[in-house]
């Protein structure tokens, strides 16, 4: 099992560093293909994510007892929530910097400080994915395919809105360093088992920022999403992970 899930980590880094050259990214009227990734990360959030989302809730629940904390009930979806929302405020940030760039230099990508806030951000993001891999609910190799499979069409994606905000800086250093996230996420796995508390909260922050990318970046209403493609992508991907 360790050597499949360095390969499907070695699989996730590939597509970092070699997703820039897929062609079909650009297109106005999206792509079939492109669509049916999108139903496909969909399907993930609603099929596996969210109940997985709760099983980290219950395992709170066990392991927090005291009366201070009780009344915050549901505390992993509210982690979640904040999660999305620190990722909305990434993005408008990004927003934000590429228009003042653009405005007073010219300049269509992001500032360099922005830059280094995102990265580290989807750096964090994306060690928590490679730790998983390794102690995540994913306990067969079936399992541990969906999860690459939905992750993959998620990261093609989200590596090119990052490209598109932060151009050849991203290229440069960025996508480098979001797939040696992957690795140290891997490798902080092999060597040592987070108590699972905090896994419970950095997964639910995961969770609320893959919800966010999802919509963000896999239904934009400007490119015009084929439907057709998007359903079967998220029929199919729906029906593996119940036959799962």
């Amino acid at each position: 099992m360790l050597l499949i899930t360095f390969l499907l980590a070695a699989g996730f880094v590939f597509i970092h560093l070699f997703s820039r050259f897929l062609p079909f990214l650009d297109n106005v009227p999206r792509s079939r293909l492109l669509s049916a990734a999108g139903g496909t990360s969909v399907a993930y959030v609603f099929i596996h994510l969210l109940p997985e989302l709760n099983k980290q809730n219950e395992v709170l629940d066990r392991s927090i007892q005291s009366g201070g904390l009780k009344f915050f009930e549901n505390h992993t979806y509210i982690v979640a929530m904040i999660g999305l929302a620190i990722f909305y405020g990434l993005e408008r940030m990004v927003k934000t910097s590429k228009k003042k760039q653009q405005r007073e230099n010219n300049m269509d990508r992001a500032s360099k400080g922005v830059f280094w806030i995102h990265i580290v951000s989807f750096f964090l993001y994306n060690s928590l994915i490679g730790y998983l891999l390794l102690h995540g609910e994913q306990e067969t190799v079936k399992g541990l395919v969906f999860y690459f499979i939905a992750l993959s069409v998620h990261f093609i994606t989200s590596d090119h809105a990052l490209r598109e905000a932060h151009k050849e800086m991203y290229d440069r250093v960025g996508r480098w360093l979001l797939a040696a996230a992957i690795l140290a996420g891997w490798a902080i796995g092999i060597t040592w088992q987070v108590n699972e508390n905090i896994i419970a909260l950095l997964f639910a922050l995961l969770a609320g920022g893959v919800i966010l990318n999802v919509m963000k970046e896999e239904l934009p209403e400007e490119r015009e999403s084929n439907f057709w493609a998007f359903a079967a992508g998220l029929a199919g991907y729906t029906l593996l992970l119940m036959l799962g």
